[in-house]
């Protein structure tokens, strides 16, 4: 099975900056989950993703136009504590999710000082060159609701199935891969 539209695929990946610090990895939490084609994860990686199969390995880099934007300065607003209900809940790194004319955006609290704090709208990783290496841990076909919701389901493993144990739908006594990522 390759990658392709309608796919659910599970991705084991290292996302590093431009200087090689490593910024996020799937090494501790398993595989990342997305539904192909449902501009579900960065286009260019879909792209870089397209026809590869199980245990595929890719390295793509993004720039800050195919990634998260470059860095702007005017996102970045101080905020008076006086002026916000919830002072006590404001403390570097907590995030807000705020309705913008352009939809919804993330803010983060990157300072905070006795009488005001510094909210940032940019994406965390705006402006910066990202290097993703990525492998194929499993592809299968999506479920209808899959496709018809453009996500994966969230209950369970991402294989599909709601379940409390793992139960994938395939013959367990075939001991085959479902795709799902699980050993059977």
């Amino acid at each position: 099975m390759i990658i392709e539209k309608n796919k659910v695929v599970s991705i084991n990946y290292i996302l590093s900056n431009d200087t090689g610090d490593i910024i996020e990895s799937t090494q501790h939490q398993g595989p990342m989950i997305y539904l192909h084609g449902a501009n579900n994860i960065l286009p260019i990686l879909e792209e870089a993703l397209e026809g590869k199969s199980v245990n595929s390995r890719t390295r793509t880099i993004v720039s800050p136009k195919k990634g998260y934007g470059k860095y702007i300065e005017e996102m970045v607003q101080t905020i008076p504590l006086s002026g916000f209900p919830n002072a006590d809940m404001v403390k570097v790194g907590a995030e807000f999710e705020l309705d913008t004319p352009d939809g919804p955006k993330i803010a983060i609290i990157t300072k905070v000082d006795d009488d005001a704090f510094i909210l940032d709208m940019n994406h965390p990783l705006a402006g910066q060159i990202l290097r993703f290496n990525m492998e194929v841990a499993a592809i299968r076909e999506a479920t209808a609701e899959e496709i018809e919701n453009g996500h994966i389901q969230t209950s369970g493993c991402g294989c599909g199935d709601s379940h409390e144990e793992h139960v994938c739908g395939c013959n367990d006594d075939e001991k085959k891969d479902c795709g799902c990522g699980h050993s059977h």
